[in-house]
């Protein structure tokens, strides 16, 4: 059975809503509650700080990528889950101006297609009983979201709360707690978001830090009784096509990035997945029938990789005879060089011609949606994949074949088009499911 949930909103981003999930799952699991997290929308880092707070492996649901069968099927996860926590992207009601496969992919979208109320973050500093217009217009903005009441975060003084408070009872919105400003309760930052979790020396501190200092100031109990039934049927999950029978996953500090939901879907259709390192100077294994590199930070990581002679010798071998897919990270790590931020040229793997540059940061973000124009790993030529892409690199050079015509949300060309060669082919967005 589908345990009743909550998702965790806001007005905007840095609001604190990734440090009040964590929070709550910590305290949550310590009050005994076994809590099933979710993210809403295209993140590779939050889910891996959820599963350290819960103990429970976190999954991206996406309503521009993924249709409601597929939503149904992950959402399956939750079952034997007391309560399913959702984090949300952005702010409420963010996303694209055309709907794909269920939604404009905010949060808002998922909220309306699951049934579960949402908890808005509110950064009331620099306010008082103004916050309550804020958090009153999200109550009537969209009659199939209801808003469960009110977090106030970076409260400067009892004062101060409680002319808050004044503002939100004369609106008749609940407020579910309070928390004063605290720096030592945060998650460190870098380029793409947040540093990723293995990276993270102290996680286990700040979840418990997080995890006590959320169950001080916010009421539990009454957070678990604004929790909605799930309006989603329990369903199988959608069956995903492995890229392999036996598949090669490049896995560390530089290459992480990869969707739970295709993991498990790969698994549950048969495949195994045989992790390695490139940092460590590690080979994909020989019996793999393809060779996957995920997203990552290769940048960070740039004369390590150019010094892994035996990676880049056997990455080669294997793709002689073999496939080999790179997605963002992976895909620049597949190419002739990465030029860092200081501008030193490392020589990568050479499958393809590809050179990127991180010297003139320049960012590119938004969903994508490729129309295949010759095979890749798991998809035939003519397939229509749903994606997102997330990077600051720049291209100077991209002499291969294209892999695909690429559009964003609005149906506008971009020029990351992927590439292919050989048994090479490599992409800058990152899957997430082929479209319906």
């Amino acid at each position: 059975m589908i345990p009743p949930g909550l998702i965790i909103s806001a007005p905007a981003s840095g609001t604190g809503k990734t440090t009040v999930t964590l929070g709550l799952l910590s305290a949550f699991r310590a009050a005994g509650l076994t809590v099933q997290p979710f993210k809403s929308g295209p993140d590779y880092i939050d889910p891996a700080f959820h599963r350290a707070a819960s103990g429970r492996a976190s999954v991206n649901l996406d309503t521009w990528a993924m249709g409601r069968d597929r939503i149904a099927g992950v959402v399956a996860a939750a079952d034997g889950a007391d309560l399913i926590l959702a984090e949300g992207s952005m702010g409420l009601f963010d996303g694209v101006a055309r709907a794909g496969e269920a939604g404009t992919g905010a949060s808002a979208d998922l909220a309306a297609l699951t049934g579960w109320p949402v908890v808005l973050v509110l950064d009331v500093s620099g306010q008082a009983q103004s916050a309550a217009a804020v958090a009153l217009g999200f109550t009537v903005l969209r009659p199939d979201v209801a808003i469960a009441g009110v977090i106030l975060n970076r409260v400067a003084s009892p004062r101060h709360e409680m002319l808050v408070r004044a503002g939100m009872e004369a609106a008749g919105i609940a407020v579910l707690g309070a928390l004063p400003r605290n720096p030592d309760v945060s998650v460190p930052e870098r380029h793409l978001g947040l540093v990723q979790a293995e990276e993270t020396p102290e996680l286990d501190r700040i979840v418990a830090e997080a995890g006590t200092f959320i169950a001080a100031n916010l009421d539990l109990d009454a957070l678990r009784a604004a929790a909605g039934r799930t309006q989603l049927d329990a369903a199988a999950p959608v069956p995903v096509t492995p890229p392999g029978q036996r598949i090669a996953l490049a896995r560390d500090a530089a290459f992480s990035f990869v969707y739970p939901h295709l993991l498990d879907g790969w698994r549950r259709a048969g495949a195994e997945v045989v992790p390695f390192s490139p940092l460590a100077d590690e080979v994909p294994d020989a019996a793999a029938d393809c060779c996957w590199l995920p997203g990552g930070y290769p940048e960070l990581h740039g004369p390590e990789l150019a010094a892994a002679a035996r990676f880049r010798r056997g990455l080669r071998r294997f793709a002689e005879t073999r496939p080999v897919h790179g997605e963002c990270g992976g895909y620049m790590a597949m190419g002739e060089a990465i030029v860092d931020r200081e501008g030193r040229r490392h020589a990568m793997a050479g499958l393809l011609g590809l050179v990127t540059s991180f010297e003139k940061r320049r960012m590119h973000l938004g969903y994508r949606l490729a129309d295949l124009a010759a095979q890749m790993p798991g998809h035939r030529p003519g397939a229509r994949l749903r994606g997102h892409e997330f990077h600051y690199s720049t291209i100077l050079a991209q002499p291969d074949m294209p892999l695909a015509r690429v559009t964003d949300a609005n149906g506008e060309p971009v020029p990351e088009t992927g590439s292919r060669r050989g048994h090479a082919t490599g992409t800058f967005f990152h899957l997430i499911a082929e479209a319906t």
